[in-house]
């Protein structure tokens, strides 16, 4: 058994929601801001089994996938810490491996629910409700409208268990949605 030693991380900032909500949009716009922002891990694994015709594909093998997606969560988690007074924002994270853990009927194990509870990120979630007028398929985004707002509600249930507070962005521009997200983590600062 992994001994997995408990962390809190207030200054982590996780950015979530279903596919195609503009999660990456606005990480990009937070990194002008000149934040530290980690990479979505599930896109990158996609992009790199493409490459090599790997089998780790939501369309192929789920599992392996999965397993992919919670070993490269907790190395994007573990890079970050490198930096623990910085704000650092994440486009999706741990939780994120579980939800889609239970949208494809995977059992969680134990160890999955051990990173959740110890790899703790600010208990404040963002989370980008799903958008039809800006959703859209592409090579590595292969779900169907209604799979993308399953895996929103999914979410919602997922990070609920694990005691976050979501906080709907609202569908708006980008730079009001920037605005939003600053201004909630300033207040979270000054509280």
């Amino acid at each position: 058994m992994i001994t997995i030693e408990p962390r809190d991380q207030p200054n982590f900032y996780m950015i979530t929601g279903g596919p195609g909500v503009g999660k990456t949009t606005l990480l990009h716009a937070l990194a002008r801001q000149g934040f530290s922002c980690m990479a979505e891990v599930a896109r990158t694994i996609i992009q790199e089994q493409m490459k090599v015709d790997g089998d780790a594909l939501p369309w192929k093998d789920k599992v392996l996938y999965a397993q992919l997606m919670l070993e490269r969560s907790v190395d994007s988690y573990e890079k970050a810490s490198q930096y623990p007074n910085e704000t650092v924002f994440f486009d999706r994270g741990l939780l994120d491996t579980l939800c889609y853990a239970t949208l494809i009927n995977m059992e969680i194990t134990e160890e999955m629910d051990r990173y959740a509870r110890c790899y703790r990120y600010h208990s404040k979630v963002f989370i980008l409700p799903p958008w039809f007028e800006i959703y859209k398929t592409d090579n590595e985004r292969k779900q169907n409208w209604e799979e993308a707002v399953q895996t929103y509600e999914n979410m919602i249930d997922t990070y609920r268990q694990y005691d976050y507070e979501l906080i709907e962005v609202p569908k708006t521009t980008l730079s009001q949605r920037l605005n939003f997200v600053l201004q909630h983590i300033q207040s979270n600062h000054l509280s």
